[in-house]
């Protein structure tokens, strides 16, 4: 079989690429990676392809096409935003920070980019302890992997960033833990009502 040409490289050079890039990850990081790769290109993993307008840059998906993917109701204000995804430290908080200014806040606040005073801002506004150093906090972010240096010390949400606040968070296991605490909590309080009854 005869490989097909594109732009000078062939589907089975292009696939080698694939490989030799995701060979060194592990099975998650994999999973991840290639799921962003799909939401970048607009290809949907169900097999049914999404309509990505021509003039669209391979590294940047629609936004229109984001926001109704990944958050169709999303809050329009950070706090309640934050309440929803319940991201668990800071560089998770630094993500969703990210991830609300390009995604979702009003128009008049969207960007493409974050810098310490954005940390300080909106940690304040979504009710997240304040970082003593919040440049420190990007740089953590970076480590992690949830953000890409732009220069001049500001940050962009990259895909795996972008995965952990659309589709990881709020985790299923700690809303389970929260929930049966709660639960829990209700039982201790029942069992004190009826011995105090008696």
């Amino acid at each position: 079989m005869q490989d097909e040409t594109t732009g000078g490289m062939t589907l089975g050079s292009a696939i080698d690429r694939i490989l030799e890039a995701l060979a060194p990850l592990d099975e998650m990081s994999r999973r991840t990676a290639i799921r962003a790769v799909c939401e970048q290109l607009g290809i949907d993993l169900h097999g049914i392809p999404q309509q990505v307008p021509p003039s669209t840059s391979v590294g940047e998906p629609p936004r229109a096409a984001r926001h109704a993917h990944a958050h169709p109701t999303a809050p329009a204000d950070i706090r309640s935003f934050a309440q929803t995804k319940a991201p668990a430290t800071a560089m998770e908080q630094a993500a969703l920070v990210a991830f609300y200014l390009s995604e979702v806040a009003p128009e008049t606040e969207r960007k493409d980019s974050i810098d310490k005073e954005d940390i300080k801002r909106y940690f304040k506004q979504a009710g997240f302890p304040l970082p003593k150093r919040p440049e420190q906090t990007l740089v953590n972010a970076r480590h992690a992997v949830y953000l890409d240096p732009i220069g001049e010390g500001k940050y962009r949400l990259n895909p795996v960033g972008y995965n952990l606040i659309a589709h990881t968070l709020p985790r299923r296991d700690e809303q389970g833990a929260a929930s049966r605490r709660r639960v829990g909590r209700k039982r201790q309080q029942a069992a004190r009502r009826r011995q105090g009854a008696r």
